[in-house]
């Protein structure tokens, strides 16, 4: 970290140091008067000292005095709202509600709020659970799923609510102990994301998922190609629990990334097995496979290389003909994946291409409905786990996800919240100001991963108290029970729809019945579709 960023994060406490000097000098030397600036001065200078000193609050720690700031500015805020926001301006993507309730579960705040909604419940797109007259009491909220299929050695016992793929290189070291360590307490799932499993994993003790993407970290051969070898170290670590091959993920689909040499520390070197002092390349597509068949056969090679952990893929739906190419290769092998995870085009990241991040790749809520129906009509969908991913962080959001088809639900974005990120929307810079994306050491220690993993932690066991609360008002045992026809949607007319005629669940083997109609051109696609290539029909 330069010099400057030192001296602008510390200025005002160094200003106010200097101020308490010279006012003691004044008082005695010139003025008895000068005791009230003394005394002022000489406050915030303990205030800056004490800022320095704690654990709890990342942005005081990184600045000093100045820091309080923000927190005055936070506590008026909800009178102040209502001038700085007129009835007709747009929220921002990810709302400020949004992080107002991750940061209230992550502290264990109170969640509640008077006067109802502030949602434009009479608007296109407002959706909504429809409740029972007779609903449920859940006392047990730690719900799970196993993961892991007939051919699978040592299944999961996964939470419906785990870590979204973040590695380590794009959040700080004491950022993924926080997050380790917060999952090892409430026995969830950590993603290591394409970064591999770092020694800050290791420290945290959690469950891991092993992402391996198209650099091979963590299995890397020298030349960037796949080693075998390496890889069945890493995924025969006890602490990891479950494969995934990234394929692709929403916030960049379809497009590979570049490490500068000079962000590589040594520690991320280590974790990803590549060299310092030259650029790490993630390629835009894999080279241990080329086609659908390839493909199954790789997660099959994985899966007995792991010494049998269930092995899955996560990708962001683009071409809908290539999942199907998937599905087919899956029927004509026999080798099935034991889980899919949907990411959505609204998922985050660090630094993606503005039109990428705009316009590239299908949401979630279109990516799972579609994958779950191909599966169902493939008739494969009970072989198959389902995660989901994409800003998903409130009970409702894991409801939805949960109604529209998905097993289980991801979240990076929450539980960077939980964490202390304030979404300065600095991650690329490396001068994040709460230490959760940086890997400025001076930045970074800033953040206590004692202290943060309880919040982790607590927002994980808040979130699915909260999801039991409103699976018990739908009058269901368990948020298993979840189905489209629990939810309802507003249209743009100001009309509504039931979610079962928005997001109905397809016939179960009508791909595969030549007789079944077809549903929405599923039928066209599928025939289009091929186990051995990729590619279109007329260039195949």
């Amino acid at each position: 970290m330069s010099n400057l960023s030192k001296l602008t994060r510390y200025s005002t406490f160094a200003g106010v140091l200097i101020l308490t000097f010279l006012s003691m000098l004044a008082m005695f030397g010139w003025s008895g008067w000068f005791v009230l600036p003394f005394i002022v001065f000489a406050a915030l200078s303990l205030l800056g000292l004490n800022d320095v000193r704690q654990s709890a609050h990342s942005v005081l720690r990184n600045y000093p005095v100045l820091g309080h700031v923000r927190f005055l500015m936070e506590k008026i805020r909800p009178e102040i709202r209502q001038y700085l926001l007129e009835d007709d301006q747009e929220e921002e993507p990810f709302s400020r509600d949004q992080r107002s309730l991750v940061y209230q579960r992550a502290k264990g705040q109170e969640d509640a709020r008077p006067f109802g909604t502030k949602k434009r419940v009479y608007e296109g797109g407002y959706s909504w659970v429809t409740h029972s007259v007779h609903p449920k009491h859940i006392e047990n909220t730690n719900f799970r799923i196993t993961i892991g299929g007939a051919s699978c050695a040592h299944p999961y016992s996964a939470s419906i609510y785990n870590i979204s793929a973040m590695s380590f290189g794009s959040l700080s070291g004491p950022a993924i102990k926080a997050l380790n360590m917060g999952a090892k307490e409430g026995q969830f799932a950590h993603d290591t994301g394409e970064g591999s499993v770092s020694r800050y994993h290791k420290e945290g003790g959690g469950d891991l998922i092993y992402q391996v993407a198209s650099g091979y970290f963590g299995a890397r051969a020298e030349d960037g190609s796949f080693d075998p070898d390496k890889f069945s170290v890493t995924a025969q670590l006890p602490q990891v629990k479950m494969i995934e091959i990234k394929l692709s993920q929403g916030a960049k689909p379809g497009h590979g990334g570049m490490l500068p040499a000079g962000k590589i520390t040594e520690e991320i070197a280590e974790a990803r097995g590549i060299p310092m002092g030259e650029d790490c390349v993630s390629p835009a597509a894999h080279s241990a496979f080329s086609t659908p068949i390839e493909m199954c056969e790789f997660i099959g090679r994985l899966r007995e290389l792991s010494g049998g952990k269930p092995v899955g893929f996560k990708l962001c739906i683009g071409h809908q003909r290539e999942f199907m190419c998937m599905v087919k290769a899956m029927l004509k092998t026999g080798i099935y994946p034991d889980f899919i995870v949907v990411d959505g085009a609204e998922g985050g990241t660090g630094a993606a291409p503005l039109e990428f991040a705009n316009h590239v790749g299908m949401p979630m809520v279109e990516g799972l409905t579609f994958v779950h129906n191909t599966l169902r009509g493939a008739g494969i969908r009970d072989q198959i786990k389902l995660g989901a991913a994409g800003k998903i962080v409130s009970a409702f959001d894991i409801a939805r996800a949960l109604a529209l088809g998905a097993d289980w639900c991801n979240s990076a974005r929450g539980f960077m919240f939980a964490i202390g990120c304030i979404q300065a929307q600095a991650c690329h810079t490396n001068h994040c100001p709460v230490g959760v994306a940086t890997q400025d050491p001076l930045r970074a220690r800033a953040l206590d991963p004692d202290h943060k993993s309880k919040r982790v932690a607590r927002f994980h066991r808040e979130t699915l108290d909260a999801l039991g609360e409103m699976t018990g008002a739908a009058g269901l045992s368990d948020p298993s029970g979840f189905l489209p026809h629990h939810l309802m949607q507003r249209l743009s007319d100001r009309s509504m729809v039931q979610g079962n005629k928005a997001f109905p669940y397809l016939p179960i083997g009508f791909l595969i019945d030549e007789d079944a109609p077809d549903h929405k051109g599923y039928k066209d696609r599928w025939s289009r579709a091929s186990a051995d290539t990729f590619s279109p029909p007329e260039y195949a």
